[in-house]
This record gives C-alpha cells, structure tokens and sequence, in this order.
C-alpha cells in the first residue's frame, strides 16, 4: 500500500496524542533514520512531533559498538528519583565515545544533512522514473537516503511477487549492486549519507539495466 508523507505525519502525531492523553512516553528508535539520512538529522523533525525518548546507534560511532538514548532533563531527573539504572558492556568505553563525537563533528561540519537530502531526492527521482518504464516496479516510497522498491507481478496486476524479486536480487549482485530485499518482495535502498552525485547515478544505471533484462 502506498502512504504518503502527510499519513505518516497524521499516524504519528495521533500517536504523540494518544501518549499524553494516557500518560504514556512516546519512545522513537532512529537506529537507521537518525543522524541525518532522511534529510533531516532526526526522521521525527519531518512529522512535527517530538519524542519523550529517542534511541540512536548504529550509524553514531560508524560501526563501533555505540548507542545513546536522549531525553528531557526532566525524565531523566525521574528516574533516577525511581532507582533506575542502566547498564551495557561497553558503558563509558572511551574509545568508541570519542569516535562518536567525531562522527556527530563530521556529519554538521560537513553538511551531510543537507547533502542527503539533495541526494535522496535524485535517488527517488530516478527510482520513480523506474516505475513509470517497468510495470513489475510498485510503489516507491522513502526519505532522503532510505527507499523502498516494491517488486510485483506487472501489468495491471499489483500483487507482489517474490520469486520475481529473488531472481532480480541475483542479478543486483551479479552486477555489483547490493540492495537488501525485506519482506520478501522489497528492496531496501540506503547509500551512505556522503556518498557523490555521480555514484547515485551509477546505481540507478545498474537497476535499469537490471531490469532490461527482465524486461517491461
């Protein structure tokens, strides 16, 4: 099913709603969305609402074993009024703290931010130009560096097909183009957030060619 931007706003917003109403925290995880690849530094800035609790980790200490969970000063002063504690393995590793630092310097010292956005919006471009040429593309959907290829059976026919979408897989990685197939019939696209012009480029290329082989 396709879901515009304006629904996804209204589903979260409901749900920022429906937690104070009830007294509840709305907790956001960005472990893929955070630090700049939707365009903005935070997905939760494009829907207008913000979270009581945000969770980041992976692209944070790019690929060290880092994670952080941001909040307000006051749940955080109330819990530690409660005795809450928490505890990891690498709690206070100085190493991967000071390459976390590097990485939040890097990505506004250089503009990435901003840089995925331009870039997100030359990759969905492209990958809607995709679906108007081959039929078996159905819905495109992403932000900034984060898009999904919905493979389906063609024609006037939008039900998704899997084995179609396995033999595509194949060929990607044949011609050197990894994109992630989730749910079965979905590929999952997410260039590094500095990566060029050019290599969106290159990689929309590669998916056309692809698909000329399955043909229209």
């Amino acid at each position: 099913m396709k879901r515009s931007n304006n629904s996804v706003e209204a589903v979260v917003q409901a749900l920022k709603q429906h937690c104070e109403r009830r007294g509840m925290l709305l907790i956001v995880d960005e472990a893929q969305t955070g630090l700049g690849r939707t365009g903005k530094l935070f997905a939760f800035e494009h829907h207008g609402v913000v979270p009581d609790i945000l969770t980041l980790s992976k692209p944070l200490a790019n690929g060290l074993p880092l994670s952080a969970v941001v909040t307000s000063a006051e749940i955080d002063s109330a819990g530690r009024r409660n005795g809450f504690l928490f505890f990891t393995t690498h709690t206070n590793d100085p190493l991967v703290a000071t390459v976390g630092n590097k990485v939040l310097d890097i990505v506004l010292r250089d503009g990435l931010v901003a840089s995925a956005k331009v870039r997100g919006e030359q990759l969905l471009l492209g990958l809607r130009c995709l679906q108007q040429k081959y039929s078996f593309v159905g819905d495109i959907r992403g932000c900034g560096l984060m898009a999904g290829i919905e493979i389906v059976k063609g024609d006037d026919c939008k039900e998704n097909d899997p084995a179609l979408a396995l033999r595509i897989s194949a060929l990607l990685w044949k011609a050197g183009l990894w994109c992630q197939l989730q749910s079965g019939t979905v590929f999952r696209i997410g260039p590094r957030i500095n990566c060029t012009s050019d290599e969106i480029a290159r990689g929309l290329e590669v998916l056309e060619e692809v698909f000329d082989r399955i043909g229209t």
